[in-house]
C-alpha cells in the first residue's frame, strides 16, 4: 500500500446565481461539488443555518462518511474472515455542541445492524472493533466515533 492517498474535489458556491451577498439573511447557501469521473453532489447547509433541507449539508456528510468508511473496513475484515454478511445497515447520529467556545462535533454513534449468513457470530461482533481502529476516516476526527453494533444469524 502506498504511503500517501490524494484526493481532490472542486466546488462552486451555485448560490452566487440568485445574486451576491447582500446580508446574512438573504444568500443563497447551494454549492456543487465535482469529484472527476464520478456524478456532481449538490449541497446547501442546514437550515438552521438557512440552507436548503432538501439538499445534503457538510454535517451530514462528515456523518455519512465515517458510516461508509466503517461499513467499508469492516466488509473487508469479514470477507478476509469468511464471514458471509448478506445485510448491513446502519442507523448512525452525530451531536455537535459548544466546546472549547468553538460549535463542533463532540460525537458521532454509528448503530450498524448486520447479519450473517456464514461464520462465527462472536467474531462478527469483534471485528467491528478492529474496523473502527482501520477506518481513515475515525482515525482523523478529534471527536469520540462511537459503534453499536448488533450481528444476528440469516
Amino acid at each position: 500500500m502506498a504511503k500517501e492517498h490524494h484526493f481532490a474535489a472542486r466546488l462552486v458556491w451555485t448560490g452566487a446565481e440568485q445574486g451576491p451577498i447582500k446580508d446574512y439573511q438573504s444568500y443563497s447557501r447551494d454549492y456543487r461539488v465535482e469529484v472527476e469521473g464520478k456524478p456532481p453532489l449538490v449541497g446547501s447547509s442546514d437550515p438552521k443555518f438557512l440552507g436548503d433541507a432538501g439538499k445534503h449539508n457538510p454535517e451530514d456528510l462528515l456523518v455519512i462518511a465515517l458510516s461508509a468508511c466503517h461499513l467499508l473496513s469492516y466488509l473487508a475484515f469479514c470477507a478476509r474472515a469468511g464471514i458471509e454478511v448478506v445485510a448491513y445497515e446502519d442507523q448512525a447520529s452525530g451531536m455537535m455542541a459548544i466546546k472549547d467556545g468553538r460549535m463542533r462535533f463532540v460525537e458521532v454513534t454509528l448503530a450498524p445492524k448486520v447479519t450473517i449468513a456464514a461464520g462465527d457470530l462472536e467474531q462478527a461482533e469483534a471485528l467491528h472493533e478492529k474496523a473502527h481502529d482501520a477506518c481513515f476516516i475515525a482515525n482523523s476526527v478529534n471527536f469520540p466515533v462511537l459503534h453499536m453494533p448488533t450481528v444476528t444469524r440469516a
